[in-house]
């Protein structure tokens, strides 16, 4: 059996000051996509459902879609500002989409059966892809399943997800002592601090302080349909109270973790046995460029790949 790879790719790079998905990684051009499908074709994922804005379709068709086509089955969906559950509609000076939880809601026509979820400018690492894979294959039947859906998580320590050029966005989570997530506290802003560590401004001014051992999501999940009917209910309840907004969003890693706390489902906490690595700002280019380098130069990837 073949699993799906839902890829989050509608993002507008506001920090990275571009189109982050473009932007060449690999001594070839290659870009962090396509060593993402590279690892997740190894590891069994058959099929790319890429989910982007209409606006950006042509640029992305060009510079991505057509280097993937040729490697494995390829469907796009959209995700659309209006897009939202009647009557309810989005304010007339919204200007962008609702965040990856309506991102992933975009996919639902396209997906096939137990589906990844994941950033298209995001490094994961190919051990990811075989965990994850091997959890779909070791998931019970649907005659054998629990009474709540199970779903997965391949979480990175805190400290390989920060970036040196400024701060990032984490969902840190909690996680009990059989490895179930308890909930998913999405932290804003968290930069380094010289001890190794790092922290976060509080609302009210204060700092909170992490040790960076703190597991976090860098959405890479893994559902089955399932998941779409429990998504959709939470974002209707999401417009009920912020579709007023030009700028909230909501969260795929909040929503999961709301579901774990009301107890709609369980997830298992995967790990990697690679790094992750991403590119936020424009400066984290240089440094993805040389962890790439270092793979190829260890024999993980070809060199022309």
């Amino acid at each position: 059996m073949t699993y799906d790879l839902v890829v989050l790719a509608a993002g507008m790079g506001n920090r990275f000051g571009g189109l982050k998905q473009v932007e060449p990684v690999g001594p070839n051009g290659e870009l962090i996509i396509e060593y993402s499908v590279h690892d997740a074709r190894r590891a069994g994922f058959g099929r790319a459902v890429f989910v982007i804005r209409r606006d950006i379709e042509r640029d992305f068709r060009a510079a991505i879609g057509r280097r993937l086509e040729a490697r494995l089955e390829v469907a796009y969906v959209y995700q659309e500002l209006d897009d939202v559950p009647p009557p309810r509609a989005p304010p007339p000076d919204r200007a962008k989409p609702w965040g990856t939880g309506q991102a992933v809601l975009a996919a639902e026509p396209a997906v096939r059966g137990p589906f990844a979820v994941i950033n298209a400018d995001d490094f994961y690492g190919a051990s990811a892809y075989r965990t994850l894979a091997e959890y779909f294959r070791s998931a019970p039947t649907a005659e054998a399943a629990p009474t709540k859906p199970v779903y997965a998580l391949v979480g990175y320590p805190l400290r390989q997800t920060l970036s040196a050029h400024g701060a990032v966005n984490r969902g840190v989570c909690a996680v009990d002592a059989a490895g179930r997530l308890t909930g998913i506290d999405e932290v804003l802003k968290v930069e380094r601090t010289a001890d190794g560590g790092a922290r976060h401004p509080q609302p009210w001014g204060a700092w909170r302080q992490l040790s960076g051992d703190e597991i976090v999501s860098m959405t890479f999940f893994g559902f089955t349909p399932v998941f779409f009917g429990q998504l959709r209910g939470l974002f209707g309840d999401f417009l009920d109270k912020y579709g007023r907004s030009e700028t909230a969003e909501f969260y795929l890693p909040v929503a999961v973790g709301d579901l774990v706390r009301a107890g709609y489902a369980e997830v298992r906490l995967l790990k990697s046995g690679d790094a992750w690595f991403g590119m936020t700002y424009r400066d984290d280019v240089p440094a993805a460029r040389a962890a790439l380098r270092r793979l190829i130069e260890q024999g993980v990837y070809p060199e022309q790949l």
